[in-house]
């Protein structure tokens, strides 16, 4: 019975859970020290509440254009990969690649409508 598995298994488990840990234990700690500097509840809720009511259509973009640069990618990874016969990992490849060029196309958007 290989033991390499199990061992990565273990690892991989104990990572989830210390990290989950950690998250609780920083909450926690925020939330005392608040109480210590006399915030009162309302204030403390307000603060990890969120306005749904605010809609940014910039991240919308974004979401847009890095879907449609991954999709895309995919569709010209699998076709590379019928007519050339390419390694399947390289539709991955692509799909990280669009993506990114899709990050900085929007950013290059963004950044000419910041500026009207």
């Amino acid at each position: 019975m290989p033991v390499g598995p199990a061992i990565v298994s273990i690892f991989f488990f104990s990572c989830i859970v210390v990290i989950w840990g950690g998250m609780i234990l920083a909450r926690h700690k925020e939330r005392m020290t608040m109480i210590e500097k006399g915030l009162k509840a309302e204030d403390i809720k307000g603060l990890y509440e969120r306005d749904l009511r605010r809609y940014n259509p910039r991240r919308a973009l974004m979401w847009g254009i890095v879907f449609t640069a991954v999709g895309l990618a995919a569709l010209v990874g699998i076709a590379l990969t019928n007519w050339y016969h390419l390694e399947e990992g390289a539709v991955i490849g692509l799909m990280a690649l669009f993506g990114g060029l899709g990050l900085i196309l929007f950013y290059m958007i963004a950044g000419k409508k910041g500026d009207q």
